[in-house]
């Protein structure tokens, strides 16, 4: 699967290691995060990760700032995005069965790393469910 990540300033660690985590799973990932601790604004790196997923260039993306909220607000406001936060393995399944969840948010600050790649596997490995629920992301879009 091609993968875009992308982090502010908070995630510049989580994203690294997160990185090398998808690598390591065979995924072709591209980094779109923050390079530094300097402040950055989480908007336009979710615009970056967004962009990429809205145009097809990559299948999903994954996006992390302190609480991954902001980074959610912001992806979605691109064309065919569907990016929310999760903070538990159900609401990364159920954003995969039911909702087809293209972009998955997450806190760098709130949530440990086993969590995160726990998250992140539950997210990549659950396929979407489509039937009822293709006709509701139909609505969203």
């Amino acid at each position: 699967m091609r993968i875009a990540i992308g982090s502010d300033h908070r995630g510049v660690a989580a994203r690294k290691r997160l990185v090398g985590l998808l690598e390591r799973l065979g995924h072709d990932v591209t980094d779109c995060g923050s390079e530094g601790d300097a402040p950055v604004d989480y908007p336009d790196i979710a615009a970056d990760v967004a962009r990429r997923v809205s145009d097809g260039s990559v299948d999903r993306g994954i996006l992390l700032c302190c609480t991954g909220v902001g980074m959610a607000l912001a992806a979605n406001k691109l064309p065919g995005v569907r990016a929310a936060t999760c903070h538990a393995e159900v609401t990364a399944e159920m954003s995969r069965r039911h909702n087809d969840l293209n972009v998955l948010c997450l806190s760098a600050e709130m949530i440990g790393p086993e969590v995160q790649e726990k998250l992140i596997q539950t997210w990549i490995d659950t396929p979407f469910e489509g039937g009822r629920h293709a006709r509701r992301v139909a609505k969203i879009a």
